[in-house]
Order: structure tokens, then C-alpha cells, then sequence
């Protein structure tokens, strides 16, 4: 894809309060709620930076989430309630679709590794509609972006297992989905082992900055006795 005109961004946050529940065992619930609140504006910092996207859509049933998003000058989608990242994302599609929307990239907001070139990769690399493109998490089995032309070309599915359903949608509807593999995109924080491949990176982002100054990074690189139940995993996997 050439020029991304008419290609919307798409962000499901479901709440701050209630994200990243699999970090409990080395974060305390205030860290949490700030990670994610990091997360978040680390990639819409990202997605405004690029410059190849009509608009910025985060949908959430969370007022909170939507005045830091409409602060941050993104647009917000509002849910009754929370419904899980992809029937969030399929909504604001359909919504998107009906007001001639050319395509949307589904992304979630836990990928604070994610830069403005990995962006361009997986527009430039996106083809002519009906097109469908896939972007991998490191694990392989789950899509953590996705591109659709148009909007609602396929349905779309997140989380472990997310790749085979976007290539069985993708299947049906005669599309061969380009897949790309990018170590930012790649690297949702979900489990310990991440948020310490993350902190790895020295990155100059708000999340690390946040781990930075709370001494969460310094927490996770030298481990307490409290910790020690996670390091063995951490530095082996």
C-alpha cells in the first residue's frame, strides 16, 4: 500500500483498573494500572506520529480511557460494556465501513515496543483491497495488529490461537493474508517473560520511563526473594 489515505487506526482498551492481571505476581495493582496507562500512550504517541493514518479510533466502555484518549487527540468509540478486544475492534469496523472508511489496523495497546517504522512496514507491505494483512506476536499464534481492506473483510480474533482464525476468515473470503513478523509489534506484556525482554530493549518510551522511576526495572533485573519464583522462568525462557 502506497499511501495509507482513508485507513483508520483501531484501539481496544477495555479499562486501567482491570489490565494485565498475568503481571500480579511482580506487580503491584497501582504498577499495573500505570503500565497500562504507559502502554496506551506509547502507541497512540506511535500511530499519531507516523502520519499515515485519516484518524486515531480507541474504543472503550471506560471513561477514563476515553477522556486520556480524547486528551491524547484521538477519536473514541464508546461500548456499553466491555465485549474482549475483537468484537470491540469488529464494531468500530462495521462503524467505519458504513462511513467509507478504505480500511482499518487493528492493534492492541499493550505494545509499547512498537515503532513508527514497524508501522510503515505494515502499511507499505499491506496490498491493493481486498487485502489483509498480519502482524504476528512473538509467540507466533496470535495477531497483535491487524489490516484490513475493507474494514470488515474478515472477522477478526485476538489473542493465542488468532493467527489460524484470520487465515481460516481470510480463506473463505479468497484472500491469501500477507504476514509480517516485527520484534515491536511482536512484543505484547503479558507475562513476566516480556515485561523483561522489554525492559532489555533500554528503550526511551513512557513505559520504560515509568519502570525506570517507580525502580520496577531494577526490581525485575535483580531480582528480590519475593521475585525468585519468576526469575528462573524469566532468564531461562
Amino acid at each position: 500500500m502506497t499511501s495509507a489515505a482513508g485507513i483508520w487506526a483501531v484501539m481496544p482498551v477495555k479499562g486501567f483498573n482491570s489490565a494485565k492481571g498475568r503481571l500480579a505476581g511482580i506487580l503491584q495493582p497501582a504498577e499495573r494500572y500505570q503500565l497500562s496507562r504507559a502502554m496506551m500512550a506509547d502507541v497512540l504517541s506511535v500511530l499519531q506520529a507516523s502520519n499515515r493514518f485519516t484518524g486515531t479510533l480507541v474504543v472503550t466502555p471506560d471513561e477514563e480511557v476515553a477522556d486520556t484518549a480524547l486528551a491524547a487527540g484521538a477519536r473514541v468509540f464508546r461500548e456499553a460494556t466491555n465485549q474482549g478486544p475483537a468484537k470491540a475492534v469488529t464494531a468500530a469496523a462495521q462503524w467505519l465501513a458504513d462511513k467509507d472508511c478504505r480500511g482499518i489496523v487493528g492493534i492492541m495497546s499493550d505494545l509499547p515496543a512498537v515503532t513508527i517504522s514497524e508501522i510503515d512496514t505494515l502499511l507499505t507491505s499491506h496490498g491493493d483491497p481486498p487485502a489483509v494483512t498480519l502482524a504476528l506476536s512473538r509467540d507466533g499464534t496470535g495477531t497483535n495488529a491487524v489490516v484490513c481492506s475493507p474494514p470488515d473483510i474478515i472477522g477478526l480474533s485476538f489473542g493465542a490461537g488468532s493467527l489460524s482464525s484470520h487465515l481460516q476468515s481470510a480463506k473463505r473470503q479468497g484472500i491469501q493474508p500477507n504476514i509480517v513478523n516485527l520484534p515491536g509489534l511482536g512484543l505484547d506484556l503479558d507475562q513476566p517473560r516480556d515485561l523483561l525482554d522489554f525492559i532489555k530493549r533500554g528503550m526511551n518510551s513512557h513505559s520504560a520511563r515509568y519502570l525506570r522511576k517507580q525502580g520496577i526495572e531494577e526490581r525485575c533485573l535483580t531480582p528480590s526473594s519475593e521475585l525468585d519464583f519468576d526469575a528462573s522462568r524469566l532468564q531461562s525462557g
